[in-house]
């Protein structure tokens, strides 16, 4: 026997309360009624009234109307009640016959269904705690569909060139030379880096990138950083500043992730201004710590502003992609930054510079 669905079953137990309470008026009524009756009765006989001849039809004819008037009772009461409880039951199972429906568009991959609100107080609830659900299924959709797109276009130069450098050496078009191999190798290096910031990235991403917070004094870190990146500089080039008040307090953060997400930075800055300057500093406000790299480069536009720290993003590929950028390093950046506790901000104008300050909590 297949088992009841939800509606049968909310109509069978509304008439089985019916039922119940029906039943147990009846039997109440068919006990009690008829003695409360003859005591009527002897009372009306003891104020002076003779019903001594007429006591046996009086209580067969209160026993009939009785019966009659309980049959017709049942029978409307029941309809009624019978009636009711099926409206009742199909309009609880509406808004649950369309959870199923938009359910089952949405495993079929149609993310972009949502659920009505309801006058039902849980399934209103409910409801929200779906749409909510949807909506990030459609974002994760989404970013893996971004992702797939931006990833061909990446492998795709690389890829193009060490295609055309393999034919040209296999066909004997190009001469083979260490420059082509230098250029075979950069082109392989480019790919190894991309593979290997999507596994971070994605890594980041999913929550799955270990956080070791520590109580963490900045002041050894920055200064190693901005050593060992001074050691890189042109004489007559770029010059790198670091400004740190005498009173730094420490930070509550991981010292290897905020060790990356500065070197991203200071390799953001140096790319970016061939000469002029760029400015390490940090200082507490309230509970954070904040630590900013401030060029005096290209800047950024403003309308590209907003998508600084979306992945595979470039102001200007052609130029990002021979210095041998990946656009990944600033998403990566964020994400690290936020496991951390903490918030990245950039501010940036075209010919003067560019500033990306990111907060810690203080230890």
């Amino acid at each position: 026997m297949a088992k009841l669905g939800l509606r049968s079953r909310l109509f069978l137990s509304h008439l089985v309360v019916m039922m119940v309470g029906l039943s147990t008026l009846l039997i109440v009524n068919k006990l009690f009624s008829p003695r409360l009756f003859v005591l009527h009765l002897e009372q009306l006989e003891g104020s002076g009234f003779n019903l001594l001849l007429v006591r046996q039809r009086l209580v067969e004819g209160f026993d009939y109307a009785w019966s009659r008037g309980a049959f017709w009772s049942v029978a409307v009461g029941g309809t009624a009640a019978g009636g009711l409880s099926y409206l009742v039951s199909k309009r609880i199972m509406q808004p649950l016959v369309q959870i199923e429906n938009v359910t089952q568009k949405v495993a079929a991959g149609h993310l972009e269904e949502r659920l009505p609100s309801s006058e039902i107080p849980e399934l209103n609830r409910l409801a929200l705690s779906f749409n909510h659900m949807a909506a990030n299924l459609e974002g994760v959709e989404q970013r893996r569909r971004e992702l797939v797109s931006d990833l061909t276009h990446e492998l795709r130069t690389p890829l193009t060139v060490v295609e055309g450098y393999l034919e040209g050496l296999a066909d004997g078009t190009i001469a083979p030379s260490t420059d082509i191999y230098q250029r075979l190798a950069r082109e392989t290096a480019r790919l190894q880096q991309l593979v290997n910031d999507l596994q971070e990235l994605s890594q980041t991403e999913a929550g799955y990138l270990p956080i070791h917070t520590q109580s963490l004094d900045l002041r050894p870190l920055l200064k190693s950083l901005v050593e060992r990146f001074s050691d890189q500089l042109v004489e007559g080039g770029t010059v790198l500043k670091l400004n740190l008040p005498a009173d730094l307090p420490s930070a509550l953060a991981d010292p290897q992730r905020v060790e990356q997400v500065l070197i991203n930075l200071l390799g953001n800055a140096f790319r970016y201004t061939p000469e002029g300057s760029i400015t390490v500093s940090a200082w507490s406000e309230t509970d954070k710590l904040w630590i900013a790299v401030q060029d005096t480069g290209y800047g950024i536009a403003p309308e590209d502003l907003p998508h600084v720290f979306e992945r595979f993003w470039r102001s200007d590929r052609s130029r990002d992609r021979h210095s041998g950028g990946t656009g990944i390093g600033l998403s990566i950046s964020r994400r690290l930054v936020e496991l951390q506790g903490g918030t990245i901000h950039v501010e940036s104008k075209p010919g003067k510079g560019s500033t990306f300050r990111f907060s810690l909590p203080l230890a």
